[in-house]
């Protein structure tokens, strides 16, 4: 494989680093791409950021010219990710909501849907949150119990959505509900777009164990929807879902995903080093070990991640090869924050510390890491995916 860049490539990464030094305020500025995970001013600077993209051309780049991008290349979107890192910029609202509820709209959308909500939603004057697992549907979201029934022109949305990211900001959700009561779980679903203002909704903040309150619950109570907001065809919503969530486990993720797990790994093998005698290598050899299998897994994430952005070149669509990245990904996280607390010990324990090893990090990291196995598919339904997709096994 040939891991080298056109000059093509290059000239366009140079491009993006230009405009980011020339208008990415210092202020808004970090170590790293960051989100309101990492930084509650976050919320503050979200919107006017993704209007300068906009502006700019840049809030959705792989997309179409004449819907607002730029038909940049899967690597152009890749490089664009990375610079955006490496200048410490905030991360772009639309990253959470246009590749998948953009591209839905956008391929499976009507053209008054596609004239309607596109350009609000790459200039961030309306902002969108994914209606998706529900309790007790999460990774078996044909098991979703929220019903949409028809009542004259419009929907009757009855249920309860959870773990729902910026519900709290959102002005529209992308719900996936029940609207044909008769037919088979996966075949009775649809896909409808839902004012967040609407009389009848109830949005309440869920605060995670890190502190943070990055999602919510969202309940829906009598709320009427026109039926002419049902993106594509009724009952359709499951397949359009499963396009959505390819892109949420494809390359560009696993990516993203895998600097920050490096970067995790850098500051691991520092404290590591720290708590050495010598104070300048890792003395241990068992330590030396478990730091070498890390450094393993974060590499094989990158080559995985590689392996993928040459199937969206070749196909233009993620593979099932997604969930193999998402099986390694999380549970390499989690294997290298239990590391990490191991090496730190007791100082794992406090928030606050004075002893140069900043146990915050590490103890925030490693409460957040618990999420990734649950967070755009479990662990469980990757297996599952992976045997029966790739392995080619039998159902169960």
């Amino acid at each position: 494989m040939d891991f080298s860049l056109s000059q093509k490539e290059l000239s366009f990464a140079s491009e993006v680093r230009s405009w980011l030094e020339a208008n990415l305020p210092g202020e808004w500025r970090r170590d790293r791409l960051w989100s309101r995970a990492d930084d509650p001013s976050w919320d503050e600077v979200a919107r006017p950021w993704q209007r300068k993209l906009f502006e700019a051309g840049w809030a959705a780049i792989s997309w179409p010219r004449e819907h607002g991008g730029r038909g940049a290349t899967v690597i152009e979107r890749w490089l664009f990710d990375e610079e955006l890192d490496r200048a410490g910029a905030p991360k772009p609202f639309s990253s959470a909501y246009v590749d998948m509820i953009g591209t839905a709209v956008r391929e499976h959308g009507s053209e008054a849907q596609r004239r309607r909500f596109l350009r609000p939603m790459l200039a961030a004057e309306e902002v969108w949150c994914q209606g998706f697992s529900e309790p007790g549907s999460g990774s078996d979201l044909g098991s979703l119990r929220t019903r949409a029934e028809r009542s004259g022109d419009d929907f009757l949305v009855n249920g309860q959505k959870v773990w729902t990211s910026y519900a709290d900001q959102a002005d529209w959700c992308f719900l996936l509900c029940r609207t044909e009561a008769e037919a088979r779980k996966h075949q009775g679903i649809s896909l409808l777009l839902v004012d967040m203002k609407s009389p009848g909704i109830t949005v309440r903040p869920l605060q995670q164990m890190t502190g943070n309150a990055e999602f919510s619950e969202v309940f829906f109570e009598n709320v009427r929807v026109p039926a002419e907001n049902l993106v594509g065809a009724p009952g359709a919503g499951w397949t359009i879902a499963m396009g959505i969530l390819a892109h949420e486990r494809g390359p560009v993720w696993t990516f993203g995903f895998q600097r920050g797990i490096r970067r995790s790994f850098e500051r691991v093998v520092q404290a590591a080093k720290q708590r050495s005698p010598s104070g300048s290598k890792v003395a241990s050899p068992i330590l030396r070990q478990r730091l070498a299998q890390s450094y393993v897994e974060v590499e094989m994430l990158r080559l995985f991640g590689c392996r993928s952005l040459t199937r969206l070149l070749r196909t233009g669509q993620p593979g099932a090869e997604s969930s193999l990245e998402k099986v390694l990904g999380s549970e390499t996280d989690q294997r290298l924050q239990q590391l990490a607390l191991e090496i730190i010990g007791p100082y794992a324990a406090l928030w606050r510390d004075s002893h140069g090893l900043a146990a915050e990090v590490f103890a925030d990291a490693y409460l957040y890491s618990r999420s990734e196995t649950i967070m755009g598919g479990t662990s469980e339904i990757q297996r599952n995916i992976i045997a029966q997709r790739i392995l080619g096994l039998p159902r169960a």
